[in-house]
Parts: structure tokens; C-alpha cells; sequence
């Protein structure tokens, strides 16, 4: 009696290579005739974590109850990262980070200056450097001003990137801020189209308009504000309220959101406070402010 083998299923046809970055590419192909393994609707495969400007020979081949096809290759070569120096976490997702993560920036974009920074590569649409975080209560936010200035804290916890660093990366075109807050089960955020810092001749002064979001747009108050901190008051009015609230801030007659206040405080106004969302007597258990360039486009950045 004769033997019949099952037939063997034709290979996948037209493969190749498209969307070719630093460190990722897509396989695109026809699929075989016939029941295959794949699903017949699957015609790409995304390829991540590559090595730029390196050569890559990939091999496809179709199977069916255990017999397989030939295989079809194709072969690609990784190009060039698009920003060998990112300035700030935007470049960085452009380099293809898709991950949230401590990265490293230069700030002036020139190899051996750089900073360790925290991205924020998923929030809408990712690309954001991370400035402030609370979270547990673990870093002390009552600090002197040559401490907020230089920076302090634990990246992957509590911190402040830095005053010095905050001018020196808003201020070299327009840029956005947004602070996402967490308590409990609700969250709550604000975005500022325009935001930057300014030197430390004018004290860090704070510019921030153009709100939209959910927490309500408690940061206008502060708008023109120069920071202030326990040993160096910089509000005109009598009060010293860095002193008052246990935090450096910009700070006007004092606050309508203090994000930097005592942890876990609430009441007499001496916790992390935004007011027009969670009023002065609640202690907000999680924030956290980044910014990003303003021309950048979540929907666009692939």
C-alpha cells in the first residue's frame, strides 16, 4: 500500500524589512496558501531591542503537521541612532526607549556631559523627563536652596532633578509640563502648554500657562513666581512660607498647590496639596511632574 504524505504548505512570499530604526524594524510577508500555524491574517512582526548599525539576516519558514516549508530570508542593516546625544526623554523615545526608565541625557548634547534622568515613556503618548516625584515619604523635600538647586533623591522613588538642570533643559524652546496625581483609586492630572524655569539670577522664577486636564489649574497662582526655599525666602510679603509649609516651592502669600510640602500631613495646610482638586487638608500620596517638548506629537513620534 502506498504511503501518502500530507502535502507540504507553500512558504510565506514577499518578505522584507520596512520601518528600519537604531534598535527596531517590521517583517512584512504574504502568507502561504492553505492552513498554516500562523494565523493567515498575521502578515508582520515587529523586531525590537536591536543593536544599531549592525547587519541582520532574518529566516521565515511555514509549518504544518510537522512538515516545513522552505525558508525565505532577508536581510537588513540597522541605521544610525537619531540622536546620538538626546538633550531629554522625547529624543530618547524617538531613539527607539519604549520603556519607562532611568536614562541618560546631555543636556548640551555632547558625549561626556551626561545627567541621569528618569522617562516617563508611557503616559500620553511618553517622551517626558521626570522632575518630582512623591510617592512614600522616603526623601526629605525640606531642603536648602543649594539642595533643590544641585538636585536630591532616589530616581526610581522620591526626587528633584534640580532647579540649575530644570532652567538649563526648559529653556531652550517651548515646553510643556504635566503633574499626574494619585489618591487612592482616583487620579487626577494637569497639563501647561507653556512652562519653563529661569536662571538662578531671576531665583527660578516659574512661567506656566495654557491649562487643560482634570485636577484644575491651581499652578496659574504661581505663575512669575520666583522659588523659595528654608534659607532663602524670596516672597515679598512677611510670612516666610517655605518656613511656614516645610518645602521649597514657588511660593505666593503661599499656595494654591504645594507639591513638595510634608508627606502624609493632613492638616493645618502642611501637606503635598493641590487645592482645587483635593482642597488644603489632604495630602496627595502621589505625584509627579515631567515636561516635554511642546512641538512634540504623541500620535507621530513611531
Amino acid at each position: 500500500m502506498d504511503c501518502v504524505l500530507p502535502a507540504v504548505p507553500a512558504p510565506p512570499t514577499h518578505l522584507q524589512v520596512v520601518n528600519v530604526t537604531d534598535t527596531r524594524a517590521v517583517l512584512q510577508w504574504t502568507p502561504s496558501l492553505g492552513k498554516v500555524i500562523l494565523d493567515s491574517s498575521v502578515t508582520e512582526y515587529k523586531l525590537t531591542g536591536l543593536l544599531s548599525m549592525s547587519r541582520y539576516i532574518v529566516l521565515v519558514q511555514g509549518e504544518r503537521d510537522g512538515h516545513y516549508t522552505s525558508l525565505v530570508t532577508t536581510e537588513f542593516i540597522t541605521g544610525k541612532l537619531r540622536f546620538p546625544f538626546p538633550t531629554e526623554c522625547s529624543q530618547e523615545l524617538l531613539n527607539g526607549a519604549l520603556q519607562s526608565g532611568e536614562v541618560d541625557i546631555f543636556p548640551q548634547g555632547k558625549e561626556g556631559q551626561a545627567v541621569r534622568v528618569y522617562c516617563d515613556m508611557e503616559t500620553d503618548g511618553g517622551g517626558w523627563t521626570v522632575f518630582q516625584r512623591r510617592m512614600n515619604g522616603k526623601t526629605d523635600f525640606y531642603r536648602t536652596w543649594s539642595e533643590y538647586s544641585a538636585g536630591f533623591g532616589n530616581l526610581s522613588e522620591e526626587f528633584w532633578l534640580g532647579n540649575e538642570l530644570l532652567h538649563n533643559l526648559t529653556s531652550v524652546g517651548p515646553v510643556s509640563l504635566r503633574v499626574d496625581m494619585r489618591s487612592g483609586n482616583e487620579t487626577a492630572y494637569a497639563h501647561y502648554a507653556n512652562f519653563s524655569i529661569d536662571s538662578v539670577e531671576r531665583k527660578y522664577a516659574l512661567t506656566v500657562s495654557g491649562y487643560t486636564g482634570t485636577a484644575g489649574d491651581s499652578m496659574r497662582y504661581h505663575n512669575g513666581r520666583p522659588f523659595s526655599t528654608r534659607d532663602k525666602d524670596t516672597d515679598p510679603l512677611g510670612i516666610h512660607c517655605a518656613r511656614a509649609y516645610m518645602g521649597g516651592w514657588w511660593y505666593k502669600n503661599c499656595y494654591k498647590t504645594n507639591l513638595n510640602g510634608l508627606f502624609g500631613i493632613n492638616s493645618n495646610n502642611q501637606g503635598i496639596v493641590w487645592i482645587d482638586w483635593k482642597g488644603k487638608d489632604a495630602s496627595i500620596p502621589f505625584t509627579e511632574m515631567k515636561f516635554r517638548p511642546s512641538r512634540f506629537s504623541p500620535a507621530t513620534h513611531g
